[in-house]
Order: structure tokens, then C-alpha cells, then sequence
């Protein structure tokens, strides 16, 4: 009876400790990486906080000036390591008349959503910047990284049906991953992008974008950037495909950039114990709000 006993007790141990091992997967090493950009989800998200600004809810305000820390919602791997558009009143009959009520400086608007947690980990109705990058966990399988920062000033310039100029800056200080320890190899100073020596990236339209005509009230426009990326010091000339929409007075660009190399950009992969590798390739995502 004893030794029933004692094989039911292990057996319960066993089974307790498979219990656990997989509940510390879900909660913390599971890929909960957040939707993407172009995603159904993310386009709900922006259409409910421009929703929120327009009614002048306070759910819309976002303090993009310092964002908060990271949720511990991932593993700790690097703990040990240290046309016809409707635009005021009426339909203008012409390009030209659409361009006069878009024409100016239109400025990055963080006040637009809030940037909390749930853009690192589900989805994200505020201005932000950030990358995609998979990394291979030693015993626990690949994982997709997000890294993102609300820190986003800047401006495009519109006549007519142009965009003839626009130069946005990305705080990379505030470049946040669901994860402390993570973050705090990301930005270095052993790898990553060393923030403390590189702490902003910046991006320059080097051509004007011709749009044809100005989109109708939500629809949208595809459009290739062709500009100049700097990133960790290291400027490089890259096509950014974005899409605009014109909604309730506020413009919205988002898109990606996929294929970057960090080594483009001489930027060391961070390194853990518990890391097995991490891709050369990152995927660039912004997501921006802009108001005249």
C-alpha cells in the first residue's frame, strides 16, 4: 500500500509539474506577437481611436513622451545574460479643388489613441514605430520579436495631389519589447542598437509621391517611399510601400518594410544563453497619424 501510495504521489508530482511547465509556456514563451499593420484588426483599431479624438474622448489621449514599461508577458531569456472627397462641404469637381483643402504640413498627431501594452502584444490604434524579428529559443522553439515606440515626430508636406516632402524621426529610446530583459539587450549597450550612442532613426523622402488624386473619405491609396532610412548610425536608400487613408480630417499612413538586414545597418545581434539564434532579416512596421 505504501509503495501504491508513493507511485500515485509521483505520479501526481509528474503530472503537476507538466501542468505548470505548460502553463509558464502560454503565459510566458508562447509567440504573442501583435497583428500587423494591414490587418483587419489594426485597421478597426484606427478607426476607433480617430473615432475617440474626433468626440474629444480622454480614452483617445496617449502619453507618447515616455512610454511605459514593458510587460513581463514573455520569457525572462535574458535574465541571466546581462476623387470624390467630401472634405468640408460639398464634392469638389476637381483634382485641383481636392488638393487646395488637403494642401500644407501635415504633423504626426500622437495625441490619437494610447500606446499601452496591447500594441506589443494583440493591437495598436496609436502612432508607432517598431520592427519584426524571429529569434529561436533553446528548447522552446522560434518567436517572433516586436519591438515598438510610440516616440514618433515629423511631417509630410501635400500640394495638389503630391507629397513633396516628409521626414519623420523615431525616438529609439523608447523602443519597447513585451519583455524587460529583452529590451534591455535590445538597446544595448552589448549588441542591438545601442540607443545610449544611436538614439534616434530617422527617415527622409528623397522623391515626391504622386498620388494621383486625393483619396475619397476611407479609402485608400498604395504608394511606394523612396527615401533615405538611418538606423544605428548607418544611412541606407529604401522603397517603403505605405498605404494612406483620409479619415474625419486626419491622415493615415501605415505599412512595412520587410527584408532589412541588420547587418546593413551594422547593428550586432543581441546574444543570451537561452537565445539559439536571431534572423538577420527584421521587418520595419509604422503606423501614423497626421493632422494639419
Amino acid at each position: 500500500m505504501v509503495g501504491q501510495r508513493t507511485k500515485l504521489i509521483g505520479g501526481s508530482g509528474a503530472v503537476g509539474l507538466v501542468v505548470v511547465a505548460l502553463a509558464i509556456f502560454f503565459l510566458f514563451f508562447r509567440d504573442s506577437a501583435p497583428v500587423s499593420v494591414d490587418s483587419v484588426e489594426a485597421a478597426e483599431a484606427r478607426q476607433e481611436a480617430i473615432a475617440a479624438a474626433v468626440a474629444g474622448s480622454g480614452d483617445a489621449t496617449a502619453d507618447a513622451a515616455q512610454p511605459t514599461a514593458a510587460v513581463e508577458s514573455a520569457d525572462d531569456a535574458y535574465a541571466d545574460d546581462e476623387g470624390e472627397t467630401e472634405l468640408d462641404s460639398g464634392q469638389p469637381d476637381s483634382n485641383a479643388s481636392v488638393g487646395a483643402a488637403t494642401d500644407g504640413v501635415w504633423s504626426i498627431d500622437t495625441s490619437i489613441g494610447t500606446f499601452d501594452a496591447t500594441c506589443l502584444t494583440d493591437v495598436c490604434g496609436s502612432s508607432f514605430a517598431g520592427f519584426r524579428i524571429n529569434e529561436e529559443l533553446a528548447n522552446f522553439g522560434a518567436k517572433t520579436v516586436v519591438g515598438r515606440t510610440p516616440g514618433v515626430s515629423g511631417s509630410l508636406e501635400l500640394v495638389d495631389t503630391q507629397v513633396i516632402g516628409a521626414e519623420f524621426v523615431v525616438d529609439m529610446t523608447g523602443l519597447i519589447t513585451d519583455n524587460n530583459s529583452r529590451t534591455g539587450a535590445l538597446r544595448g549597450p552589448n549588441g542591438g542598437i545601442e540607443t545610449a550612442v544611436f538614439p534616434e532613426a530617422r527617415f527622409e523622402l528623397t522623391q515626391p509621391i504622386e498620388l494621383g488624386s486625393v483619396p475619397a473619405e476611407g479609402a485608400s491609396i498604395q504608394v511606394q517611399a523612396v527615401g533615405n532610412l538611418t538606423v544605428h548610425g548607418v544611412t541606407n536608400a529604401v522603397t517603403i510601400p505605405l498605404t494612406a487613408e483620409l479619415q474625419a480630417g486626419v491622415i493615415i499612413v501605415f505599412g512595412n518594410l520587410e527584408g532589412m538586414l541588420l547587418s546593413d545597418y551594422d547593428i550586432a545581434k543581441p546574444t543570451a544563453a537561452v537565445v539559439v539564434s536571431v534572423e538577420d532579416n527584421a521587418t520595419l512596421e509604422l503606423q501614423l497619424f497626421f493632422r494639419r
